[in-house]
């Protein structure tokens, strides 16, 4: 069997990517998260997620229990599994998973900086710490609802560069996920409001929005100060720019767009 590893930090997205990078390997089935995916569908298994606490969910994403080792080791071999990428947080977390599960050596590791861009990773943590959102790379109707009492929502659908469609994830919010710190919109756009007051150029901010989606934006409509003796380009670049520095240091992430609308002030 040839095994492949890939990890890094948790909440760095590598679930999300998985199975893009799984197909671009040619691999056919995904340990992530005490979960068996054969061709972007779970066949054994029960996720990390459905624990208690984060204690239990290490336990269960390691296969500590023997019943539950079993049962997937009995699955690898009536899907007559010949590939298998193992995710985990560390090189010696997906070692230990391999030897649990004794898949052999791994053969290749790859990072998850090796799949995804710095942009894409530092999102991930942004949704992560700020809404405490997980993904599982399985489809929605996989999921056993039961186990989460805040959040179970469609993710994406997952195609290959043909556009064949390889699988889909599925957003969750685990009992265990205590750490984050829940943000309302009105939070940001508080945030950028009063980042843009602070511009010389801007008389009034009219209006706020804050989009938190695929691309995180934010659509600005200001009123500017007359006269406008300046060169209005740069000086709304610098605008764009002072936002964006204040975001970061604020929330760890750059916001993706950033839009104005500009309007002059009245005339008195």
């Amino acid at each position: 069997m040839k095994v492949y590893s890939l990890s890094g930090p948790s909440g760095t997205g590598k679930s999300t990517s998985a199975l893009a990078f799984a197909h671009k390997l040619d691999v056919e089935a995904i340990i992530d998260d005490g979960l068996l995916i054969v061709n972007g569908t779970r066949v054994a298994g029960v996720s990390a997620k459905f624990e208690k606490n984060t204690i239990t969910a290490v336990r269960r994403a390691i296969f500590t229990d023997e019943v539950h080792r079993e049962a997937v080791k009995k699955a690898l071999a009536s899907y007559q599994v010949q590939s298998i990428l193992i995710i985990g947080t560390s090189n010696k977390m997906t070692n230990s998973i391999a030897k649990q599960l004794a898949l052999g050596p791994i053969e290749q590791y790859y990072d998850v900086g090796d799949v995804r861009s710095s942009k894409d990773i530092q999102k991930a943590r942004f949704i992560r710490q700020t809404q405490g959102k997980h993904v599982m790379p399985i489809p929605y109707r996989q999921v056993e609802q039961n186990f989460f009492k805040r959040l179970v929502q469609k993710g994406i659908e997952i195609f290959s560069p043909k556009r064949e469609k390889i699988g889909e994830t599925t957003i969750v919010r685990p009992d265990f996920q205590r750490e984050y710190i829940e943000i309302g919109k009105q939070v940001y756009v508080q945030l950028l409001t009063y980042c843009c007051r602070k511009q010389a150029i801007v008389q009034k901010v009219e209006q706020v929005q804050f989009i938190l989606g695929e691309q995180v934006q934010a659509i600005v409509t200001i009123q500017l100060k007359l006269p406008i003796d300046y060169p209005l380009k740069e000086r709304l670049h610098a605008l764009q720019q002072a936002v964006q520095q204040e975001f970061y240091q604020h929330f760890g992430y750059e916001l993706d767009a950033i839009h104005l609308h500009v309007k002059t002030a009245k005339k008195p």
